[in-house]
């Protein structure tokens, strides 16, 4: 699917914008931009690349359309970047399935990490655990209840090898749990059975939980990230209880290696400049999503750190995409 984000006046922006201008002397986009994303509208990722579009269309002097590739564990939209022209027109709105677990289970990929560069790290998403009517509702409580019960307590997740079937394994890993998981191509089928009762809980990302949970059909009990979210503070992280059980993903925009320097230059600081504006920061911090930021070195180094993180957990338990 895709959907074109046109231009419209804004505010100035500061320092930010005037790292966009200097840039603009550099290189300017000539016709509208891509931004892929390798999965369905709606979701995380998706809401992250369409808040940060909305604001860069101005800065950049182009329409940018957000052009939904879902399937394959993301594969088909990340090969779709890899393969583009390095002319600054196509980029990938990344997470960290695409290029920190995919590289360490998958075989045979399509793409590498070398066949992008990194443009700016957008932000960080920890994971929540929702869970259906007549659960435990606490973390404690649900973590009794499955130990209780092992092997009968069913969580949903967006399949093998995603972030949060990898985040679900760790957990799981960390806790000595036993539950079964239940794989889905999507948030929205499994967001069905939740609600209708045929499945006990879900890990999720922020947007997908909280519109559950609005619904008052659901109710999330915990999170995955390091500390509470701050529009959310009552609500717990596993960090509080188990130390240094964090699974958080992430969202970065990349954009094909050998891409000119100048084209990743003003990508960053029109995208970082987007990224500064509070409406934008408030509005993926309601979804659960959390705003970084940065230069294209601080990304990689990002991404570096992230491998190395979950590279021996992945070899321990064998996860294979």
């Amino acid at each position: 699917m895709t959907i074109a984000i046109g231009r419209r006046a804004l505010p100035a922006l500061g320092l930010a914008a005037a790292g966009a201008a200097q840039a603009q002397a550099q290189w300017n986009p000539t016709r509208p931009l891509t931004i892929v994303v390798p999965f369905p509208p709606g979701g995380s990722t998706d809401v992250t690349a369409r808040a940060l579009a909305e604001r860069m269309v101005p800065l950049l002097g182009q329409n940018i359309v957000i052009d939904n590739r879902p399937g394959g564990q993301t594969v088909i939209g990340a090969e779709a970047v890899a393969r583009a022209a390095p002319d600054g027109h196509t980029m990938l709105m990344s997470s960290g399935t695409t290029l920190t677990i995919n590289p360490l289970i998958g075989r045979n990929l399509p793409y590498r990490p070398e066949d992008f560069a990194p443009v700016l790290h957008v932000a960080t998403l920890p994971f929540c655990i929702a869970v259906k009517p007549g659960i435990p509702d606490t973390l404690e409580g649900f973590v009794a209840h499955v130990r209780a019960n092992p092997g009968r307590v069913t969580w949903g997740h967006n399949g093998r090898g995603s972030f949060n079937h990898i985040a679900g394994a760790l957990i799981a890993d960390r806790l000595g749990l036993d539950w079964q998981d239940v794989g889905y191509r999507g948030d929205a089928h499994q967001m069905t059975d939740l609600l209708a009762g045929t499945l006990d809980s879900v890990l999720v990302g922020g947007a997908t939980g909280l519109a559950l949970a609005r619904t008052g059909r659901a109710k999330i009990i915990g999170w995955t990230g390091e500390t509470r979210l701050p529009n959310l503070p009552d609500q717990p992280v596993f960090n509080e209880i188990w130390p240094g059980l964090v699974a958080i993903t992430w969202f970065g925009l990349l954009v094909p290696a050998r891409t000119p320097p100048a084209a990743v230059a003003r990508l960053n600081a029109a995208a970082g400049a987007a990224l500064a504006e509070a409406a934008v920061r408030d509005r993926l911090l309601n979804e659960g999503i959390q705003a970084a930021g940065g230069t294209p070195a601080d990304f990689q180094a990002f991404l570096t750190r992230e491998a190395e993180r979950w590279r021996p957990l992945l070899r321990r338990l064998d996860i294979q995409l």
